[in-house]
């Protein structure tokens, strides 16, 4: 099975660390090391843990329409995308669901910076060409660079030993770096909720960089488990799990990522796949959407289980959940009926036949820790 899965950079480095690889993604992939899960989670919150994501795809988009090309694929204002800032964006399509979520960075020159999500990263790369392939330069990045992303409260004091410049940007600023002597793109942002960095480095120098920052007494390696722990207390969304083709941003809980000016009532409104679907839900409303929730007990309430309601009826589903290391009990989202929706609503998640209390609840369930200046 590992011969036909494809292989990121650090392979190897996983391997002599003693990783448990599992398949994801197509990627063969790091899901723990010897430290374990929960001693990896709690690691990342405390200090700084190094997490290999090269799976993920870059792309170049270079030429001056490329803002506004890509804005009518998004829902996002890129236009106005100020050079040395990245944004979260969502590719939907004509029915308004998303086909992926990424982020997006100006590098300045006429030149966006695309991270896409590793399963998806061919059939984002057919899209782009399909749409605007004749409107800019579109290069894949998917061979010559890798991801590493540095997450933590001690990842600034990290980082800083081998660029002092990263200590002065916030939350969402990108820039070149040059880091062992190798150009590297860094952005101070990540996806377990914790401050950190997320670099962009050539393919043949990933192994080295990764190596260096390992010396370091504050990193630990984390693998794809905590990962999604991480995350998934930060009330963030996993592609193919917590949205999909079938769900829209209104669904997802996801207006937030709407820039104001590409609205309704906006400057730039509509122009992307599914804006009147998206528009009408936003104005009307939608029958379910995204929510927090918290098992009542200690039993963990996993992707796929039913959620009901007290009389017993069906209205929802489980999307994500597991055990929150941090808070030291379940955590899940799920999507609900509108009118179960309301926090603190009591519901129930069917697990092995069995009913385990659950309560809509906030999220992030984990307070956020971007480092905004």
């Amino acid at each position: 099975m590992s011969e036909t899965l494809l292989k990121t950079p650090l392979h190897a480095l996983h391997l002599e660390l003693g990783a448990r690889m599992v398949p994801f993604a197509g990627y063969d992939m790091p899901v723990q090391y010897p430290l374990g899960v929960l001693k990896e989670h709690l690691h990342t919150r405390e200090q700084a843990g190094l997490f290999d994501v090269s799976h993920m795809g870059q792309i170049i988009l270079r030429g001056s329409d490329a803002a506004r090309a890509l804005e009518t694929l998004v829902p996002v204002d890129i236009i106005d995308l100020p050079v040395g800032m990245q944004r979260y964006a969502m590719f939907t399509n004509e029915q308004g669901g998303i086909l992926d979520d990424l982020m997006v960075a100006n590098l300045g020159d006429d030149t966006l910076f695309l991270v896409v999500n590793a399963a998806c990263k061919d059939q984002d790369l057919a899209h782009l060409r399909q749409h605007i392939g004749s409107r800019c330069e579109i290069q894949p990045l998917f061979e010559e660079r890798a991801l590493l992303a540095l997450q933590g409260p001690a990842a600034v004091k990290v980082l800083e030993r081998l660029a002092p410049e990263v200590a002065g940007m916030t939350f969402m600023q990108f820039r070149p770096v040059s880091l062992l002597g190798h150009d590297c793109f860094v952005s101070r942002s990540g996806y377990t909720g914790e401050d950190g960095y997320e670099i962009s480095v050539p393919a043949a120098a990933a192994e080295a960089l990764a190596r260096r920052l390992l010396t370091e007494p504050e990193v630990q390696p984390i693998g794809l488990g905590a990962r999604d722990s991480l995350r998934l207390e930060a009330g963030l969304c996993l592609y193919g799990h917590d949205m999909n083709t079938a769900t829209t941003p209104i669904e997802a809980s996801l207006l937030w990522a709407i820039s104001k000016v590409r609205r309704a009532d906006g400057a730039r409104a509509g122009g992307f796949p599914g804006a009147d679907t998206v528009f009408a839900q936003q104005q009307a409303g939608v029958a379910r959407k995204r929510v927090g929730l918290l098992p009542q007990e200690r039993t963990p309430v996993r992707e796929g289980a039913e959620i009901v309601d007290q009389t017993g009826k069906v209205v929802g589903q489980v999307c994500s959940g597991g055990f929150g290391p941090t808070l030291g009990a379940p955590v899940a989202m799920g999507y609900v009926d509108t009118e179960h929706a309301a926090l603190d609503t009591p519901l129930f998640a069917v697990v092995r036949g069995k009913q385990v209390a659950l309560k809509v609840s906030k999220m992030p369930f984990v307070a956020q820790r971007y480092y905004r200046g």
